[in-house]
């Protein structure tokens, strides 16, 4: 992206910002939605979250808007591209973080700007899964509850999403 260049977004045109339907980190460091449980561990084993080279774990979790909007500002990013909507398949309920309760009860949207020592709780909107493979999704022929999550997605972030991914496969590409 622009940042750092000294170009601002706005110059270049479209900017697309790619991301899952869900979180991953790699390493230590925060990860306020990050799922240590059965959750997380059947998330990771649908998304294929292990390194590449090294076939360690990746740390997986819920989806962060407050982290996601704050990229988007400062990329400047105009259109969304969702990969890995399949991996959330087999969840009945999809939690999406859309805010976060810090240590002295405040709740905000907005990154904040410590995170490393800083005790935040992520707070929660839950949506419905769809609980059905993605397999065969089309643009016209989707699940209402995976079309539900886009359109929250794209409320909450305020930039349309143009393309999600419904598979490993270049062709399980829905273009919205």
């Amino acid at each position: 992206a622009c940042t750092g260049l000294g170009v601002p977004p706005h110059q270049i045109g479209e900017v697309f910002g790619i991301f899952k339907a869900y979180s991953t980190r790699v390493g230590s460091g925060p990860f306020p939605t990050e799922l240590t449980d059965e959750e997380g561990e059947k998330m990771r084993k649908a998304g294929n979250e292990f390194g590449s080279t090294t076939g360690r774990p990746r740390r997986c979790g819920w989806i962060d808007l407050p982290a996601l909007k704050y990229s988007i500002m400062i990329n400047g990013v105009t259109k969304l591209l969702m990969m890995k909507a399949d991996v959330l398949d087999a969840f009945p309920i999809i939690k999406v973080c859309t805010k976060y309760e810090l240590a002295n009860g405040t709740v905000t949207d907005a990154l904040p700007y410590e995170l490393v020592n800083e005790k935040i709780t992520p707070v929660y909107t839950e949506l419905k899964g769809w609980n059905t493979s993605l397999k065969n999704a089309t643009s016209t022929k989707m699940p209402a509850e995976l079309s539900a999550y886009i359109s929250f997605l794209q409320k909450e972030l305020e930039v349309p999403i143009t393309l999600i991914s419904t598979g490993p496969d270049r062709l399980q590409t829905i273009h919205l």
